[in-house]
């Protein structure tokens, strides 16, 4: 059972902000941004690829609603999912991160992404 599937059977303690029938919302525990909050669906999805439409059909205003009760909906978050271990991905089990809380940069990995190429 991966971390997250056991977050979702309360095996382990999450910081919750949101929750609902199929979505959980929760604090990361390392944060990246002043908001950093995981996205995921209970049931277990490996990645984004493997992912069914119609979970982000529901997943979509799962998280526009969680940004909402974050007050970041309206000055602005990104939204990031790594997909596969080439994409970053950690956790095997669908999650997005919601990043706001201030104006988030983007070229924090300029230097390092011009050394890889």
């Amino acid at each position: 059972m991966c971390i997250f599937c056991k977050i979702v059977a309360n095996e382990i303690p999450s910081n919750k902000v949101n929750e609902s029938e199929e979505f959980l919302a929760f604090h990361d525990i390392d944060p990246k941004a002043p908001v950093h909050v995981l996205v995921i669906p209970k049931k277990h999805i490996c990645c984004f690829q493997e992912t069914d439409p119609e979970i982000m059909k529901k997943m979509t205003p799962f998280i526009q609603e969680t940004a909402k009760k974050l007050g970041i909906d309206k000055t602005g978050y990104r939204l990031i999912t790594n997909n596969g271990e080439d994409g970053g991905q950690e956790v095997f089990h669908l999650h997005f991160h919601i990043l706001g809380g201030a104006k988030l940069r983007w070229d924090h990995q300029k230097a390092d992404a011009k050394k890889n190429l």
